[in-house]
């Protein structure tokens, strides 16, 4: 790690677990997660107040199931509206209307089929508030100007542009794609910027009832282009996109509010007078960059501090949603003793590869919906498609991704090579394989007989353990006496058919449809193979999936994550203290 800037006016005595830079959608995710698990941890912006932009336009179906998970998904959906169908225009004329989502519905494994229209800021305002429930509040004006590790390995120095240095376990940096955390290590962030690929954006107001709120407005023509998409919430509010004007040697003007209005009187038959406010006003280029890695030491880089692409299939925020989810329970865990400091090294195995896959993914919807419209009636439609929900992201390459009898190598390198393309999703008559999402089912609380789901039993800041089968139980009860306090969760899933008291240690549920067996292919269970247990990671990923009787593989599982867990007389097992973080 490069050695910053000094140690300015004095270390402060308050030690955080972990420190936060950077309090966009990435940020606040991180802080929240790490928050509800106990940590302590704090959450800086440089900017004097909070962030304001407009740029990305909601979570998509993975973000919203993570959003359920946090518990503020009900207010998001509530804040928002669904994706909007798309009119299309051509020479100032409709042409065109596509609904993307027209043939999508939610499913048993996937209550979420499409993501929500909701300002960034909006979505940013509800975690923030959330935070502020566990006493953590953004500290803002607070910029990072220099990051040394100490000298005896275990703490980060943080120093401010006011000259103070304060002392953190860990560092996150989530301070967008001109991370001065990034910079300030020196790591690499190499790609390619398209100076002829610029679009300026910004909020704006029309008049009251000059567009039918109810699409998203799209005039495409051959000298330019102007997109209108209502933001929710607002009444007379829309997201403004466009071409941008161009001097006379060809170079994009910087957007202003009277250039807004002279590209909707050009583009649109609607007046410039229309256009009665705007901010917000940025230029937005196509940069598709990635560090080249996502840890130095104790800190992290995460969202667009790591990695930053081509806009289409609105993928930036929510990929940097998903680095958050995966990098705050490893950390959670590794500060509270349970897991080895060698957990987080499976962020970057893990993550790294799915960044670069997004790269080539929106590069590839870019190239998509830059020839539709050179057409009549072609539009953004075209950059989504399976691959934009963020349901198949996977990490079947991980070394936490485990069949039940393959033991880990300890000379293995992460095996990027091997990150699923599209086309290896798990599909519905498909059982997942370890890496893979965990499906979601919709099931009946065994004791009370309320309906439930079992993303629902995976919710909060732990590891669920699933029982299918009778002899999965035995299984069940052990891992319930070791790690009941430890942050692991057991539930008996039960077949329609099965009888007797439903009754034992930790949460049990009546797959009373059969989807939870469908999406998990347990539904065939032979005379020799009555049950199946399957560890879900807290993230929502599947870890193991080994035969009921094959609790060796699940106690060597959880080991890895939780520790010794608790020894049978009931007294806490030692953990090693090389062990933690």
């Amino acid at each position: 790690m490069g050695m910053g800037m000094g140690m300015g006016m004095g270390m402060d005595n308050d030690l955080a677990d972990v420190l936060v830079v950077g309090a966009g959608a990435t940020g606040l995710v991180l802080a929240y997660d790490l928050a509800r698990r106990g940590a302590a941890v704090r959450i800086v912006d440089r900017s004097p107040a909070p962030p304001r932009t407009s740029r990305a336009k909601g979570p998509n179906a993975r973000s919203l199931e993570i959003l359920d998970d946090l518990g503020v998904a009900d207010e998001v959906l509530a804040a928002g509206s669904d994706p909007l169908p798309m009119l299309k225009y051509r020479d100032r004329l409709p042409v065109a209307e596509t609904d993307p989502w027209a043939d999508s519905a939610p499913s048993p494994d996937a209550p979420y089929d499409r993501g929500r229209l909701i300002a960034q800021w909006r979505l940013e305002e509800i975690l923030r508030d959330r935070l502020a429930g566990y006493g953590v509040r953004v500290e803002l004006g607070r910029e990072v100007v220099g990051l040394t590790e100490a000298a005896d390995g275990r703490h980060a120095d943080v120093t401010f542009a006011e000259g103070r240095t304060e002392r953190v376990r860990y560092v996150v940096g989530c301070d967008g794609a001109h991370s001065s955390v990034r910079k300030l290590l020196g790591i690499g962030f190499e790609g390619t910027t398209a100076e002829d690929q610029v679009m300026v954006c910004g909020d704006v107001d029309l008049a009251d009832g000059a567009l039918d709120r109810t699409r998203w407005h799209q005039w495409f023509d051959e000298d330019g282009a102007v997109m209108l998409c209502p933001i929710p919430g607002t009444r007379t509010g829309w997201w403004f996109q466009a071409g941008p004007e161009r001097d006379g040697r060809g170079r994009p003007l910087a957007p202003t509010a009277d250039g807004f209005r002279r590209l909707l009187a050009r583009h649109t038959a609607l007046p410039g007078r229309t256009l009665t406010r705007a901010e917000l006003l940025s230029t937005y280029r196509v940069n598709v960059r990635m560090a080249d890695r996502f840890r130095a030491g104790r800190v992290f880089l995460a969202g667009d501090a790591a990695h930053v692409h081509a806009v289409a299939g609105g993928l930036g925020m929510n990929t940097g949603i998903q680095d958050a989810f995966n990098l705050g329970w490893k950390l959670g865990l590794v500060l509270a003793g349970h897991a080895g400091a060698e957990l987080l090294d499976t962020y970057e195995e893990e993550r790294l590869p799915v960044a670069a896959r997004t790269l080539d993914l929106t590069s590839e919807r870019l190239r998509a919906t830059l020839e539709a419209i050179r057409l009549s009636g072609g539009g953004l439609d075209a950059a989504i498609t399976p691959d934009t929900t963020g349901l198949g992201v996977g990490y079947r390459w991980s070394s936490l991704a485990r069949a039940h009898d393959e033991a880990p190598r300890p000379d293995e390198t992460p095996r990027h090579a091997e990150a699923p393309r599209p086309d290896e999703t798990p599909r519905p008559d498909k059982a997942p394989r370890p890496g893979d999402r965990a499906p979601d089912a919709p099931c009946v609380d065994a004791v009370t007989g309320a309906g439930t789901r079992l993303h629902r039993v995976f919710a909060g800041p732990h590891t669920t353990v699933l029982g299918f089968g009778p002899d999965s139980a035995a299984v069940l009860r052990e891992v319930a006496a070791a790690y009941g306090d430890a942050g692991v969760r057991t539930c008996r899933v039960y077949a329609p058919h099965e009888g007797g008291a439903r009754s034992g240690p930790g949460t049990a549920v009546v797959d009373d449809e059969g989807h939870a067996a469908a999406a998990y292919g347990t539904e065939v269970l032979s005379d020799t193979h009555t049950g199946t247990v399957i560890v879900v990671r807290p993230d929502h990923h599947l870890g193991l999936s080994a035969p009921a009787d094959d609790a060796g593989s699940v106690h060597a599982y959880l080991r890895r994550l939780h520790g010794a867990g608790r020894p049978r007389n009931g007294s806490p097992a030692l953990v090693d203290a090389a062990r933690k973080g």
